[in-house]
């Protein structure tokens, strides 16, 4: 189990530095009036969200329910802080999928959002994973 844990660590790594770098290159796109930057950030994120974060985010949901499965065999299991750590995975996963939204939006130069905008939305899978590493690190309940 510890190799099921392994890989899901890495695979998290994986996918957040995904997270938080995606939403960095839609600001630097937002505010691009040059062509050809616009196109190599469109090959940038492609690139980024197909190649890493998808798999990523795969091998992150995939390892960490067959960690579940495991932890819930146990006697002493306690399943609320489990419970808020899935809301809060589930909210990951949905921030993932609007960060596909957006990336489509830009591939068709469509975007219609600010630079100020990207930089709140860059901000939202930060607080995600402090609360989802807390629960999983503290299990406060």
């Amino acid at each position: 189990m510890l190799w099921v844990l392994a890989v899901h660590i890495i695979a998290v790594i994986s996918w957040m530095a995904g997270l938080l770098y995606l939403p960095r290159l839609f600001v630097y796109h937002a505010m691009s009036q040059e062509v050809a930057v616009r196109e190599q950030l469109k090959v940038m994120e492609h690139k980024l969200f197909f190649y890493i974060m998808n798999p990523a985010a795969l091998v992150s949901c995939l390892s960490g329910f067959w960690l579940m499965v495991d932890y819930l065999a146990w006697p002493s299991a306690q399943s609320g802080w489990l419970l808020a750590k899935l809301l809060l995975v589930l909210l990951l996963v949905i921030y993932h999928i609007l960060c596909g939204w957006h990336l489509f939006q830009f591939k068709a130069d469509r975007n219609q959002r600010s630079h100020r905008y990207y930089r709140w939305f860059n901000e939202v899978p930060t607080l995600l994973m402090i609360g989802i590493v807390i629960l999983a690190v503290v299990k406060p309940f």
